[in-house]
């Protein structure tokens, strides 16, 4: 009897259903970057933790099928997902200066600090994943410092640097841990 083929089949729904486990995960990501719903939120962050999980049983790496499926879906989860798990954070976290029209802090002048966090979180965490995911640790640094220097002028109280601190941590380990989910696959 060819025991390879029983094998071969059940590696087959293995992979299949981590890779539909990590693409839904990813849907649950943009739906709450969407929504601004809490169970959406839970929703994304469980499925992924559960995809980090699965993640970490297989013995071997993934058909190249499965793996660029895994790892597009990831990027999605890192992208999209962030978001949403960044702002609960920081919702958790109080700031003295109240918030603008564009998410950013006003100042007591009126000026608003730190706008375009949104934008600049969904570039940041690509380049976060992508870095990991690529094997290139280095560029990390270079988007940490290119964040820094872009912020520098604008890091002027402690609220503000607080929530770029924070903010900037939140959307890492997030970027990171969708990232993981593909090099556990490998």
């Amino acid at each position: 009897m060819n025991a390879s083929g029983p094998l071969l089949a059940l590696a087959v729904v293995g992979w299949s259903l981590l890779t539909l486990l990590v693409v839904a995960a990813a849907v649950a990501a943009v739906l709450a970057r969407r929504s601004r719903r809490t169970a959406v939120l839970s929703a994304a962050v469980g499925l992924t933790v559960l995809a980090l999980i699965v993640a970490a049983l297989p013995p071997s790496g993934a058909p190249a099928a499965f793996a660029t499926a895994i790892t597009l879906a990831a990027l999605v989860i890192a992208v999209a997902g962030g978001s949403p798990v960044t702002r609960a954070v920081l919702d958790r976290v109080t700031f003295d200066e109240p918030e603008g029209a564009h998410g950013g802090l006003l100042a007591s002048d009126g000026r608003e600090l730190l706008r375009g966090g949104e934008v600049i979180g969904l570039l940041e965490r690509f380049a976060v994943a992508g870095a990991i995911i690529a094997g290139f640790p280095d560029a990390l640094a270079v988007v940490i410092a290119i964040k820094g220097v872009g912020r520098f002028t604008e890091l002027e109280t402690g609220a503000v640097r607080e929530r770029f601190i924070v903010g900037t941590l939140a959307s890492w380990i997030w970027a990171a841990a969708a990232a993981g989910i593909v090099l556990l696959v490998r």
